[in-house]
């Protein structure tokens, strides 16, 4: 029975497969292998599968993949949770560069508790889009952070049900071909957000998600004047913090900080039968 070594990270709630291709065999399928370790209660049950390899730009490549087995652009907190691999591997450092399919992203470790990744600039912001979804039409706002985001405002948000709100619009005309993830957000304060957030290829509400909250919080600041750090909380309960300049509409030197954990190491057990091989 063939094997692969994976190390579970947790960042602010979103949760990671991180898998090093040195340690694949040939003719890996990796959508395949994202889908079972992914799977709960079979797998090791996680978010998504951050596969690392070389790369000549950076210190390491990240590539991200769903859960369904779908491959990202960019994952924020998941480029978060590989920098804290990094740092156990190179305990003597303190910043780092990924390489991603939206481009070289820079980290900075201060603490555990205490990491920070700056994104590639963001492209424009459209705002007040208006979508109709079937007899009404709602004001969305879209971004897109390394992934596209639709950001809409909202009130009573821990009431609504998100995944029946969401799910027309991930997959709304307007966001085609490759869709967009959906967050509802709740203003607490002159700079401060909650924020829910249904993703894509996760295809679920899930407890974080680090270029989600990038993307409200630069909307927010676009609708509301705010210039000061967004503090946003998340449904895991944990708060990222979104550092940014703007010049006009435009959003440059972009950093996301929170937490990133190591919960444990393991090896995942597959057969050839399976047909992860």
């Amino acid at each position: 029975m063939k094997s692969v070594r994976f190390t579970k990270i947790v960042g602010s709630g979103n949760d990671f497969a991180v898998v090093e291709r040195s340690g694949l065999g040939r003719g890996m399928g990796l959508p395949r292998l994202a889908k079972a370790i992914c799977r709960p209660r079979y797998g090791a049950g996680a978010d998504g599968m951050l596969l690392i390899e070389p790369s000549m730009a950076a210190d390491v490549r990240m590539r991200v993949f769903n859960a369904d087995g779908s491959e990202a652009e960019m994952c924020g907190n998941g480029a978060r949770c590989v920098a804290r691999w990094l740092k156990q591997r190179l305990p003597g450092r303190d910043s780092f560069t990924i390489e991603t399919k939206a481009g070289i992203i820079s980290s900075r470790i201060f603490s555990p508790s205490r990491i920070r990744i700056r994104l590639t600039d963001p492209g424009k912001a459209k705002l007040d889009i208006p979508l109709k979804l079937g007899s009404r039409t709602i004001g969305v706002n879209f971004i897109d952070t390394g992934v596209p985001h639709a950001v809409i405002f909202s009130q009573g948000l821990n009431k609504i049900d998100l995944v029946s709100l969401a799910r027309p619009i991930r997959y709304h005309k307007s966001f085609m071909p490759s869709g967009a993830n959906v967050n509802f957000i709740e203003v607490l304060g002159r700079s401060s957000l909650q924020i829910r957030t249904y993703e894509r290829g996760v295809e679920d509400e899930t407890l974080a998600c680090g270029t989600g909250s990038v993307a409200a919080a630069l909307i927010f600041s676009l609708k509301s004047g705010c210039v000061l750090p967004v503090k946003v909380r998340t449904k895991s309960k944990e708060v990222l913090t979104v550092y940014y300049k703007r010049r006009g509409v435009q959003f440059f030197d972009v950093w996301l900080e929170g937490k990133a954990s190591i919960v444990y190491q393991g090896e995942y057990y597959f057969s050839a039968e399976a047909g992860y091989v």
